[in-house]
């Protein structure tokens, strides 16, 4: 099936796709905690330091992922350590990342080559009375696998479209979906979720007993992300308004 073929057969399975999409994410509870116990899955997705603060549990870093807007990818090239941002999208136990088939990070990638791919969300600064011990409420994933180039029509396209259901949800209903020649101009690679693990810092500053007496306000800083008032295309023809997914966006 061509990519035109691929798009319209698609376009026919879009509820049965968002209804995915849907449950995967209402399966993964946006809070996540540092209680979680389960055995790491892999020796490399350990986390060694303060271990206490390691998450194994795939719900709690599947939801990490998916409130997650900006993805790290990194890998080896001639011996050389390399990383970019990117823009990602997990679909069951599969995390998705894209860009232009002259990206030198996906060409290298491609092939099978190991990466890791990490997102951080900043929940807030901590601001302890000594500067020892400052430290951010965060949430961190770290995903460890061999990437594959996505080359099924079928699976490409249903990966862009998750990629922009990922960013704003609702939008592929919208939105013109890729054409042939966009769809060839595109790479995607696929990371299986087999190891990945979650880093957690909640709550106050630790500070030391011998500094609690300190004249020194200690708490936390609370980071949110608030989307701003929605700024309209100069070429946007006059009496279409923004869609509520824009006016009520939230992560």
């Amino acid at each position: 099936m061509d990519a035109a073929g691929t798009i319209r057969a698609m376009a026919e399975r879009t509820p049965e796709i968002e209804r995915d999409i849907d449950q995967d994410r209402e399966a993964a509870p946006r809070e996540t905690g540092a209680t979680a116990r389960a055995a790491p899955p892999s020796e490399r997705t350990r986390v060694r330091r303060l271990p206490e603060r390691g998450v194994y549990e795939r719900d709690a870093i599947d939801a990490i992922l998916d409130e997650a807007l900006i993805c790290h990818l990194a890998y080896v090239q001639d011996g050389e350590p390399r990383v970019i941002p990117t823009i990602h999208a997990r679909v069951g136990d599969t995390l998705y990342v894209h860009g232009s088939n002259a990206s030198r990070t996906l060409r290298s990638a491609k092939g099978g080559a190991p990466v890791a791919a990490e997102v951080t969300l900043l929940d807030g600064l901590v601001l302890a009375r000594s500067a020892f011990h400052h430290s951010m409420n965060y949430r961190s994933v770290v995903v460890y696998g061999r990437a594959r180039e996505v080359t099924d029509p079928t699976e490409k396209f249903e990966a862009q479209r998750a990629l922009v259901e990922h960013v704003v949800r609702g939008r592929s209903a919208d939105a013109r979906l890729p054409n042939d020649r966009e769809l060839n101009q595109t790479t995607i690679l696929a990371i299986p979720m087999d190891e990945a693990s979650a880093k957690v810092r909640t709550g106050p500053p630790k500070d030391e007993d011998e500094d609690l007496e300190l004249p020194v306000w200690a708490g936390v800083l609370p980071f949110t992300t608030v989307p701003g008032e929605p700024e309209p295309d100069p070429l946007l023809p006059a009496g279409i308004d923004p869609p509520s997914y824009v006016t009520d966006y939230r992560r």
